[in-house]
Order: structure tokens, then C-alpha cells, then sequence
């Protein structure tokens, strides 16, 4: 369905935006103040465009804030070893993101100087730099009149348009929109302005349409509710997989653990060995042969679950005491003490809190 242009002119709209913005733009650790000739650091918002993938404003700050007093430069980021890197994400989730944050610092400090491309083309030819953060990146750090669309933007841009195509499907025509309405003038502000006003005026509930900048442009204000848009297409449900995960603990406080492939779920990361997650239970017979040496294996009681973007993952714990030398290669055996610095994933300390609680 074709969207109702607002009457304002897209110029106007942007301006309004714009005036707003400087009055209530959040203040935000890789942000410069609106309308300043300060550029800001290309560094900095790629690492905070990368962090807010799929994370929340307020989880990132205190991440980006640490990885700044830690790596001040995307040649340091390069540099550092790629296991205290995952340690360092370990939190934010999705860790694929880490793996390609220190792939694409490699790459610009190796490859282009130190560096950072100031085009949406060769933006996205670098790690883990899609096409919004390509985006974000030209408009933020160059100045370049690229059109953002984050989550918070197609927001904005279905409820003033009215755009009734359910995302996401929508996208493209959501895209388009936005780029008619960014300026050739202070586009970095513009993009930041549109992602502040879905993100504290133009929410998911409850909107404050009398705050907003577009209130009397807004088509679906005038429709009469702006909270049924943008429309969704159903999710399908998530698929439920199980598993056993092993834990012992050595006489002298060392636990077993082993890394994951570096590619694949998790990958690269510190770990509790464990069956395969698959649809069916397994039993405790069955799921020794899985386990990572002989022992007398015994279920504690309770699971231990997580919610991953495609399935959710239920874990029954065994715990054993192993009967082989530690010397076989086995995995690695760390101290107990020393495993929350290890940047376990979520789920992988969730296991470990289950196991203490239970296991003693």
C-alpha cells in the first residue's frame, strides 16, 4: 500500500527535526553536541554502532566506555588478543559481533592505515559492517547524507507515512522515505535526531505524540493510532532444543571447560562440555557416551534455560568426578575462582550458578 505524503514539505520536516534535536538529544559517551563543527571520533561510532546491534543504549554505555580505558584506538583493538576481546563482550550477547568487531580493527589498522572509510560502499565491504551501520557510520562520522534506518526509525517512518505493509517487507520502502527526508546539511544529526525521537517520543507504547516535532504531519496521529504501526508479520514460534551439559570440579577447585568451534553459535567462546542441543531429551545413559571422559554422571535436580534468536535451549546438568588423568587432553581445566574472567557467555554462566547451587 502507497503511503500519504505529510503535507510539509521534506525540508521542513527535517528542519523541525533538527530543532528539536538540539534541544533534547540524549547526551550519549560517543556523541558530539548537536550542531557542533566537532566531528566525532569514526573509532567511537563504529564501536558504538556495533555494540547497539540488537543491545539497548543503556547496557552498551558501560561496554563502550570499558573497551574505550582498554583500547583507546583501533589500532590497540587490533592488536589485543581475540580471547580477551570475547572476554570483554562477554554480556552483550550475539557473538559473532566481537569476532568481526576485532576482524574489521585488524582490517583498518592493517590494511588501511588505522583509517576508516568515509563511504556507505566501502563501509560495508569491512567485518561485520551491514548496511544500517554503514549507514550510520557515513551520516555519524562524515557527514555524509546517508539514510539510517534502525528499529527506532522505521518506527517513525511507518506512523508518518502510515505505512500499513507489515515488516518486514516494508523495509525498502521504509528506507526510501527516510532518504527523502535527510538533509544534504548535517545528516549525522539528522540520523541521530530521527533514532532519539523513535527511541523517546515515538515508542512502541504509549507514544507522547504531543512532544513530537511531526505531531500535526503525522498521518497516523491523524488516523487515529499511531501505536498499531508499523505492523509485524507473525514470528514463528522457536523451536525447543535439549541437552546435557557436563561439570566437575577437580580436588584442587579447577573446573573443565572447553572452547567452541570459531565459527557457529557462540563461536570461539569458553564453554561447559556438553551433548549436542537437539529436539529430543536425553537420557543420562545415553548422553555419557557424549561426555568428555568416564565418570559416574548424575543429573542435578532442575534445567537450566536460554533463549538464543532462533530457539530456546533447555539443559539438564551432570556432574562427575572424572576417572583419568587430567593430563589427557580433555579441555581446559580452569580454577574456579577464575572463570568469571573468563567472558563465559550467558547461558555458560548460567549453567555455572545451576552447578553451585546444586552440585555441593
Amino acid at each position: 500500500m502507497l503511503a500519504i505524503m505529510p503535507q510539509a514539505q521534506p525540508a521542513d520536516l527535517s528542519q523541525r527535526l533538527l530543532a528539536w534535536y538540539d534541544r533534547s538529544a540524549r547526551s550519549l559517551p560517543w556523541r558530539t553536541p548537536p550542531g557542533s563543527n566537532l566531528r566525532p571520533d569514526p573509532y567511537h561510532v563504529w564501536l558504538s554502532e556495533v555494540m547497539l546491534q540488537q543491545t539497548t543504549v543503556t547496557a552498551v554505555i558501560p561496554y563502550f566506555q570499558a573497551f574505550l580505558a582498554r583500547w583507546p584506538t583501533v589500532a590497540a583493538l587490533a592488536a589485543a588478543p581475540l580471547d580477551e576481546v570475547l572476554a570483554a563482550w562477554a554480556g552483550l550477547g550475539y557473538y559473532a559481533r566481537a569476532r568481526n568487531l576485532h576482524k574489521c580493527a585488524v582490517m583498518v589498522a592493517e590494511r588501511l592505515g588505522g583509517v576508516f572509510p568515509d563511504s556507505e560502499e566501502a563501509l560495508r565491504a569491512l567485518p561485520g559492517i551491514g548496511d544500517y551501520t554503514a549507514a550510520a557510520i557515513a551520516a555519524i562520522a562524515f557527514g555524509q547524507p546517508a539514510a539510517v534506518l534502525d528499529g527506532n526509525v522505521e518506527r517513525v517512518m511507518a506512523r508518518l507515512f502510515a505505512v500499513r505493509e507489515a515488516l518486514p517487507a516494508a523495509r525498502p520502502r521504509l528506507k526510501a522515505l527516510a532518504a527523502g527526508l535527510t538533509p544534504a546539511l548535517r545528516p549525522g544529526d539528522y540520523a541521530q535526531a530521527a533514532m532519539d525521537l523513535g527511541a523517546t517520543v515515538c515508542t512502541p507504547r504509549n507514544p507522547a505524540c504531543v512532544l513530537c516535532p511531526w505531531r500535526q504531519d503525522c498521518r497516523a496521529v491523524a488516523e487515529g493510532d499511531p501505536e498499531s504501526l508499523p505492523l509485524k508479520a507473525p514470528r514463528p514460534e522457536r523451536p525447543l532444543r535439549r541437552g546435557i551439559a557436563f561439570w566437575t570440579l577437580r580436588k584442587d577447585g579447577a573446573v573443565l571447560i572447553r572452547r567452541r568451534p570459531d565459527k557457529g553459535l557462540l563461536g570461539g567462546m569458553l564453554e561447559f562440555p556438553s551433548t549436542p542441543w537437539r529436539d529430543q531429551d536425553w537420557s543420562l545413559d545415553e548422553a555419557a557416551a557424549q561426555a568428555p571422559a568416564e565418570a559416574d554422571w548424575r543429573l542435578l535436580p532442575g534445567r537450566v534455560r536460554h533463549v538464543f534468536t532462533h530457539f530456546e535451549l533447555e539443559l539438564s546438568v551432570a556432574a562427575g568426578d572424572i576417572r583419568r588423568k587430567p593430563e589427557l587432553a580433555l579441555g581446559l581445566w580452569c580454577p574456579l575462582e577464575d572463570l568469571p574472567r573468563q567472558g563465559l557467555p550467558t547461558v555458560m554462566k548460567k549453567i555455572l550458578r545451576h552447578a553451585l547451587a546444586k552440585a555441593y
